[in-house]
């Protein structure tokens, strides 16, 4: 039997759970490091969560002369696409030629050949030119004023970025990494001038401690945090690196007009590019785009934020006639960007840094500055090469590059899905949903709701979501509370009543199959109310 000291000890411990911190913890862990990852939330908690749900090209940093960023974000994009069909889909994006448009047709058609040149290994369509009347005929609620034809193009749309951190999370349990989450690191251990490893809360716990010859610090937006420590004593000494920029946005039913392809479009206040996102039978518009030095926690929508990209939707859509009533919830983000003072937000580089903190004297440790989304896979990469380097162990090159993601292990999707759905034994609105948000991880919850038929039962009335979800987000994919369960498991979180209607039930069921006790029942569900703060429209102020 291994010793406390030993079963403490890794090759590698990550901090962070969002897609690049479980990125790197599935990497590594098919290279055969022994490697664990604290989080002082859960997966997905932060930016990954709360972005546009997009996996682009970006186009955008063609503006800015990043060639390289933009073809990785093209062969990355077309990698999800083939790994996880369930979760990563193509999807057209329209941009509108305006007269008013700070870039003139003739650069957007420029920038789309280069896109087209860049994505050379695409299997999506290609870039067309729209005319007026096409444009029209496609998009009937855009304004014509000024407007003289399109871009039509395609971009990948996650819808779930919840669940792509979830699958990741899952495929490095099976390669053998140990995950902590609601475990908060408060310091790390340095011992003659190296880093050696972490010490760690558990949420409501213990401390305990963690050793490894190498930590990565993915902390995202809280990268500076987890570098100060919970002491000036045990901080590690370092320049500010990350320069978060909040990204905010609104979620709205489908309103007069509306389009059926994600539309990309300049802000008529600043310029800035704003979607407007067919997403989960709603619509999301946004982001903008602002520095902020707060505690990325903290991070909410703004009524000025609000007013902005009601502004900007009603003049692309004046039928649209969309007001603060119509805003069903919001939610925002804080991007790890790199600390830029004196660069707008919207210039500064979106490309990744591996930080050793070797170069400012504390060997053991790495920081992750920036990346984005699309290019989690090969930041990834990056930080486990030079880890393997360092370490002197592990395979030299990523395993599962190719790799099917959990929910995406079959030959065939299409098939698959048509036998589910002829031998799930439950309805129909159950089955698209489970094969939606689990690809062919759905037989598994399909399994429990055969064996008990009692988890077969729909906890709330305006969801076909079933009790045997419950269970499986806790015994098969890490969530430890109701808020994990909702907000980053099932989702129910993003419906627009927030599966309120069922949280009492779900915390019931939870309780029997976890042994809470009424406290912990009540304590759950109060905990799930606080959590939905992050999707609150902001109070207006009344005379």
């Amino acid at each position: 039997m291994a010793t406390k000291s030993e079963q403490n000890q890794f090759d590698l411990i990550v901090i962070g759970a969002g897609i690049n911190g479980l990125g790197i913890l599935r990497d590594a862990a098919e290279r055969g490091l022994r490697v664990a990852l604290v989080e002082q939330e859960d997966f997905c908690y932060g930016v990954s969560a709360y972005s546009g749900r997009l996996v682009h090209g970006g186009l955008r940093y063609l503006e800015h002369g990043d060639i390289p960023l933009v073809r990785e974000s093209l062969r990355e994009r077309e990698l999800l696409f083939k790994v996880a069909p369930h979760l990563v889909k193509p999807i057209r994006m329209i941009m509108p030629f305006y007269s008013r448009n700070t870039r003139p047709a003739w650069m957007i058609r420029l920038g789309m050949i280069a896109f087209d040149v860049l994505s050379f290994d695409k299997t999506v369509k290609a870039h067309r030119i729209l005319s007026k009347k096409a444009v029209k005929q496609r998009f009937t609620g855009m304004a014509e004023t000024g407007l003289s034809g399109a871009a039509l193009f395609t971009e990948g749309q996650v819808e779930y970025a919840e669940r792509l951190c979830t699958e990741l999370a899952v495929a490095a349990a099976e390669a053998g990494a140990e995950i902590f989450i609601h475990s908060k690191v408060t310091n790390f251990v340095i011992e003659n001038g190296r880093v050696v490893g972490v010490k760690a809360r558990k949420t409501g716990g213990a401390d305990f401690e963690l050793r490894a010859p190498l930590t990565v610090n993915a902390g995202g937006p809280w990268v500076d945090s987890v570098l100060h420590g919970e002491s000036d004593k045990a901080a590690i000494a370092s320049k500010r690196l990350i320069g978060g920029s909040k990204g905010s946005h609104i979620i709205v039913d489908p309103f007069e007009g509306a389009p059926t392809d994600i539309v990309y479009y300049e802000s008529q206040t600043d310029g800035r590019l704003v979607l407007v996102i067919p997403w989960m039978g709603r619509y999301m518009i946004g982001t903008t785009d602002r520095l902020f030095d707060k505690e990325p926690g903290a991070a909410r929508c703004d009524m000025d934020e609000i007013d902005y990209l009601l502004t900007e939707v009603n003049i692309l859509m004046p039928e649209a006639k969309l007001t603060l009533d119509d805003v069903l919830y919001t939610y925002s983000g804080v991007r790890p960007l790199p600390y830029a003072p004196g660069v707008k937000e919207w210039k500064i580089p979106r490309s990744h840094i591996v930080l050793d903190h070797a170069s400012t004297g504390y060997p053991g440790l790495h920081s992750i500055v920036g990346g984005k989304l699309t290019t989690y896979r090969q930041l990834a990469e990056d930080s486990v090469d030079l880890a393997v380097k360092q370490l002197g162990k592990g395979l030299k090159k990523p395993v599962s590059k190719h790799s099917a993601f959990p929910g995406a292990r079959t030959q065939n999707f299409t098939i698959f899905a048509a036998e589910f759905k002829s031998n799930s034994g439950l309805p129909a609105d159950t089955t698209n949903r489970l094969l939606s948000l689990y690809g062919t991880r759905a037989q598994e919850i399909a399994g429990l709701a055969k064996a008990n038929q009692a988890l077969a039962e729909r906890f709330d009335p305006a969801s076909p979501a079933i009790a045997a979800e419950l269970i499986f987000a806790v015994d098969s994919e890490f969530a430890e509370t109701l808020a994990d369960v909702f907000s980053r498991r099932i989702l129910l979180a993003y419906e627009p009543g927030h599966g309120l209607q069922g949280v009492k039930r779900a915390a019931e069921i939870l309780a029997a199959h976890l042994g809470w006790d009424a406290n912990r029942l009540e304590a759950e569900i109060a905990g799930y109310e606080q959590w939905l703060d992050h999707l609150a429209i902001p109070a207006t102020v009344t005379a």
